[in-house]
C-alpha cells in the first residue's frame, strides 16, 4: 500500500484532485451544498446536475418511490434470473420498449454493467451449451471518445467479465476517429473479414463534447455489412434530443426498424440517471432471443436486480415524459438560449446539446475558475481540468429560468474577467 500513499500525496500536491461538495437539500435548481474541506455551507444555483427534465424534485417521482419501497422493501434481495424479478421491472421494460421503439428489453443496475452484459451475450453467447459451436470471430469499432462504460467493456470484451472463456472465437478492438464516418468506413474496410460478427458502438451524445452521433451516415456505411450490429449509448440523448425525447433516432427522425431493413441490428442502452431521475440502465432490441442471453450474463445473475424505489421512480418519469413533450422542447428553448448568449459573450461552447463544455481561455484553471464562480457568484458548474481540453461543462435543465441562465452567463464573463486582470496585475 506505500505505493498508493506516495502516489495519493503527490496526486493530492499536483492539484488534480477534485474539489468535493456535499449536498444537503435542492429545491427546484437551488442546492445546499458544504464544502467537505472547511465545512461551510451555502445556497447556489446549480448547472451540473444531469437532472435534464427536473423528474429528481418531481412530486409523483419521489412519491412513486416511496409507494414502491413501502410494497416491495428498498430491495429485492437477489438477482432477476433467480428471485429478484418484480412486476415493477416488466412494467418498466415493456414502457421502454415503447418508447424506444424495440419489442424487447433487459434492465441492469447500472450502465456499465449494461455494456459488460452485451459483450458477454454478443461475443460469447452468455454461457457453453453442449453440442453448440461458433467459430466466427467479433470485431468491435469504438468512436475514440465514448464513455467509460463502453471502454471498460470494449477493453474486456476478449474475456468473459474478467474470465478468460476458452471456448470463445477472438474478439478484435479498433478504434475509429471521434464522429468521423469516413475513418468508420476506412477501418471496417481495412479490418473487416468476410465471416466476422461486426460490433459498432458509440455514445449517441458525447458526455464531454456535447455533439451528435452521425446516425444517418454511420447507417449507411454499416448497410455494407449486412447483419451487422450498431449499440447506441442514449445516456445524455434520452429525454434530450428529438421531438419527444426519443434519442438519436428521434433526432434523425428515423425509426429504429430502418436500420433493420438496411440489415443493421439496431442496439439501444437507456440509462435512468439523467432523464429518468433514478439509476440503473436497459438494453433494448428487436431481436427476441437476444433477452435471455442478457439475463444469464455474469453481470446479470452476479448482482441484485434493480431496486424497488429506483424502478419505480424511472417508470414515472417515462411516463411524465411520454405525457408532457413540452419539457423536452423547454429543455431545448433554454440549450439554444444558453448557447446563444455563450456565443455572444465570446465564449467557445462545444457541440449543440443541453451538455455545454464551454473552452476557457490559456492559462485559466478550470478548478480554480469553477471554484470563484461557487464562491463568489453562486452559481454550481463542473471543471474539467484533467483531459486534453479543460473545460467548464455546464448541463442545462426544463427548471431553468432565462433569468437562472442569465445569471449564469453574467457570472462567467465577470470571472472571466477576474483572473484577466490577475493576469495582467501578475
Amino acid at each position: 500500500m506505500q505505493v498508493v500513499k506516495d502516489y495519493v500525496q503527490a496526486w493530492l500536491q499536483s492539484g488534480l484532485a477534485p474539489d468535493e461538495y456535499i449536498c444537503h437539500g435542492r429545491q427546484g435548481n437551488q442546492v445546499e451544498v458544504e464544502d467537505a474541506a472547511t465545512g461551510f455551507r451555502r445556497t447556489v444555483l446549480t448547472f451540473c446536475t444531469n437532472d435534464i427534465l427536473g423528474f429528481a424534485v418531481d412530486e409523483d417521482v419521489k412519491q412513486a418511490a416511496i409507494d414502491a419501497t413501502t410494497h416491495y422493501g428498498p430491495s429485492n434481495s437477489s438477482c432477476s434470473v433467480l428471485s429478484g424479478r418484480i412486476d415493477l421491472h416488466r412494467q418498466l421494460e415493456q414502457e421502454i420498449s415503447s418508447f424506444k421503439r424495440l419489442p424487447y428489453t433487459q434492465l441492469f443496475i447500472n450502465a456499465w454493467m449494461a455494456m459488460q452484459a452485451v459483450m458477454d451475450a454478443f461475443c460469447h453467447l452468455a454461457i457453453p451449451v453442449p453440442g453448440f459451436h461458433n467459430e466466427r470471430e467479433t470485431l468491435i469499432l469504438s468512436d475514440v471518445l465514448n464513455h467509460g462504460c463502453i471502454i471498460s467493456a470494449v477493453v474486456n470484451a476478449n474475456t468473459r467479465s474478467g474470465k478468460v472463456f476458452g471456448n470463445s472465437p477472438r474478439v478484435r478492438v479498433k478504434p475509429y476517429r471521434h464522429c468521423d464516418v469516413d475513418d468508420l468506413a476506412r477501418k471496417l474496410k481495412r479490418y473487416a473479414r468476410p465471416d466476422d460478427r461486426i460490433l459498432v458502438v458509440t455514445d449517441a451524445v458525447f458526455s464531454m463534447d456535447g455533439d451528435v452521433a452521425p446516425l444517418p451516415d454511420m447507417l449507411q456505411v454499416l448497410s455494407h455489412y449486412e447483419g451487422s450490429t450498431l449499440l447506441m449509448d442514449e445516456a445524455h440523448a434520452s429525454g434530450s434530443l428529438g421531438s419527444y425525447g426519443g434519442g438519436i433516432y428521434d433526432h434523425f427522425d428515423l425509426d429504429p426498424y430502418k436500420a433493420v431493413e438496411m440489415g443493421i441490428n439496431p442496439l439501444i442502452m437507456t440509462t435512468f440517471s439523467k432523464f429518468a431521475a433514478s439509476a440503473g440502465a436497459a438494453i433494448s432490441t428487436h431481436v427476441k432471443e437476444l433477452v435471455p442471453l442478457l439475463n444469464v450474463s455474469p453481470t446479470s445473475i452476479g448482482t441484485i436486480s434493480l431496486a424497488p424505489p429506483l424502478t419505480a421512480a424511472a417508470l414515472e418519469s417515462v411516463r411524465k415524459l411520454r405525457r408532457s413533450p413540452q419539457l423536452v422542447q423547454r429543455l431545448q428553448e433554454n440549450t439554444r438560449y444558453l448557447r446563444q448568449c455563450l456565443a455572444t459573450s465570446d465564449f467557445i461552447a462545444l457541440g449543440e446539446t443541453n451538455v455545454v463544455p464551454v473552452l476557457l481561455p490559456e492559462g485559466i484553471n478550470p478548478k480554480e475558475f469553477a471554484r470563484r464562480l461557487l464562491e463568489d457568484k453562486g452559481i454550481w458548474a463542473s471543471a474539467i481540468w484533467f483531459i486534453a481540453k479543460p473545460r467548464i461543462r455546464i448541463t442545462v435543465n426544463a427548471l431553468h429560468t432565462r433569468e437562472e441562465i442569465d445569471q449564469l452567463v453574467d457570472g462567467l464573463v465577470s470571472t472571466r474577467a477576474l483572473f484577466y486582470r490577475e493576469t495582467v496585475s501578475a
